[in-house]
């Protein structure tokens, strides 16, 4: 059996561990943030733990045995229910399947606490979070090499005819080119479309008055969550 103060400091710790992986989520503004990855963790401790000491009393040698690893394997099928809830499709692709993983990580990051494998826990929230950031940077290498002085954006504009024409005639009046697009309705206000950019060939700081100055345009703001100017 357990003892109490070691089951709730492993309690805690999966929180903290499953919750550094949903802090990331949630700087990026993603649907399943801290609150949900730390209680997936969480969650997760206390099925492993509960599996494994909550049936001591039932237990008789040779006679009945329980098997841990069951609960496991239940916990890993179940949470693709909850991964599937973050993942959306629109025409621009498949979203929020890192999010999803990220969640999928959350639990087995809870069980290997829960089953007291405490080193592995640790170690597998570090290479999760180093990976993701370091792959992060590798992309956004990847793609400045592909489009050398780019800027990611999007612009939250009326959902009016005219309005793409406009926003590319006042981008090409300035010698932007436009590299690629994409137009986005999921979780916006309805008659407002969010349309994604790589602009490539104009200076950026003059990027939030040439867009804001078109007729129907809300809000402009670089593809990484900072904003350049929002009304």
């Amino acid at each position: 059996m357990i003892a109490p103060l070691d089951g709730v400091g492993r309690l805690v710790l999966a929180a903290a561990l499953s919750g550094l992986i949903g802090l990331e989520r949630e700087i990026r503004q993603k649907d399943a943030g801290l609150r949900t990855h730390l209680l997936v963790g969480l969650g997760g401790a206390l099925v492993m733990m509960v599996s494994q000491y909550g049936f001591s009393d039932v237990v008789v040698k040779d006679t009945v045995i329980l098997d841990p690893s069951r609960v496991a394997a239940q916990v890993v099928s179940g949470i693709g229910f909850l991964g599937a809830g973050v993942i959306f499709v629109s025409r621009r692709g498949v979203h929020g399947l890192t999010t999803a993983a990220g969640v999928w990580l959350a639990a087995g990051i809870g069980l290997a606490v829960g089953a007291g494998l405490i080193l592995w826990a640790t170690a597998a929230t570090v290479t999760g979070l180093g990976a993701d950031l370091v792959l992060r940077l590798l992309e956004v290498r990847l793609r400045r090499s592909r489009f050398p002085n780019a800027v990611a954006i999007w612009v939250r504009c009326r959902d009016e005819p005219g309005t793409l024409a406009g926003l590319a005639a006042a981008l090409a009046a300035e010698n932007w080119n436009i590299d690629r697009i994409g137009l986005e309705r999921e979780g916006l206000p309805a008659g407002v479309v969010e349309n994604r950019m790589l602009l490539s060939g104009g200076r950026a700081g003059s990027l939030p008055g040439i867009l804001l100055g078109v007729a129907g345009v809300l809000s402009v703001g670089l593809a990484d969550g900072e904003h350049l100017n929002v009304e």
